[in-house]
């Protein structure tokens, strides 16, 4: 690996820029240190781990106890879920969330833009895939470190059948205090609780506000959200293009204290807010076709 490691970075560095080098359990990453950001991002799952805009606090939360694993998701930063979020419907063997966090990306272009830098990974269906799910298909994902961190993911269908699929970029922010964390501009959205038999609700107040284990996919949700942290004393504001749901995720005590890789004393620094195309609002691509899913980070 540290021969690839070092083939990689002979091809891709940028001096002073963007460097690849080996990261948590010896995973190829490109680390970046452009002059509107930090960053990096792994080719195992093309998993976003960190971004930190010049002058400001890390934005991403990463968990302490994330197990560096081959066949194991990063627990924390930027995973992404395709072609199903969660567990796949009628097959709990499969891999939850999906085929690709867990699969190595290829990387195909890192490029200075300004201040920022620009990563570009892809992968696609092969035999490890048609195993869980037959469907041929091509990603290609772009992420921006700048003074926003811009996140765009592509699918194409490069199969003979139409494909439905659902799509996630499940971000983890780090806060300060989940509790005393707000998410304001769902206002008036249906969700639907998972915490509460998948019951539909309506957001009525102007606040969301973490009081217990929050599991909500919120529906035909297309504007920008603002999390405001007031023990972090900064606003994060997630805007999208081409996602239909939104998915606010905290496991609250016991759920966290049940997940291995994260421990039940990290439940009060996380909050995720997850672009997304999830159930009823899936994607469906004809055969030759693509779709691009995009979200734009911003902090004051």
């Amino acid at each position: 690996m540290a021969t690839t490691i070092a083939e990689l970075d002979s091809r891709f560095r940028i001096p002073g820029v963007a460097q690849l080098m080996a990261g948590n359990g010896n995973w190829p990453k490109v680390q970046v240190t452009a002059p509107a950001a930090a960053g990096e991002i792994y080719l195992h799952g093309a998993h976003v781990t960190s971004w930190r805009p010049t002058g400001a606090e890390e934005v991403l939360y990463l968990s302490p106890h994330s197990i560096w694993q081959e066949g194991k998701a990063i627990r924390g930063g930027v995973p992404i879920c395709f072609p199903w979020f969660g567990d796949k419907a009628g097959d709990p063997r499969a891999p939850a969330h999906g085929l690709v966090r867990t699969k190595s990306w290829q990387l195909d272009s890192v490029e200075q833009v300004g201040d920022a830098v620009s990563v570009a990974m892809s992968t696609e269906s092969d035999d490890g895939t048609r195993q869980w799910w037959p469907a041929d298909f091509r990603l290609a994902y772009r992420v921006t470190f700048g003074a926003e961190l811009v996140l765009e993911l592509t699918v194409a269908n490069t199969g003979l059948s139409p494909l439905r699929f659902e799509e996630a970029l499940h971000a983890y922010y780090s806060v300060g205090d989940a509790t005393l964390a707000r998410i304001t501009g769902l206002e008036g959205a249906w969700f639907i609780d998972k915490t509460d038999s998948f019951r539909e609700k309506l957001q009525r107040a102007t606040e969301l506000v973490i009081a217990a284990e929050t599991d909500r996919v919120y529906l035909n949700t297309e504007h920008p959200l603002e999390l405001s942290d007031p023990v972090l004393q900064r606003r994060l504001t997630v805007a999208k293009a081409n996602s239909r749901t939104t998915v606010v995720w905290n496991p609250w005590i016991e759920k966290a204290g049940e997940l291995k890789d994260l421990g039940e004393d990290q439940w009060g620094k996380m909050l995720c807010i997850e672009v997304s195309n999830v159930g009823d609002f899936a994607v469906e691509l004809a055969p030759g076709k693509q779709h691009t899913m995009r979200a734009e980070i911003k902090i004051a």
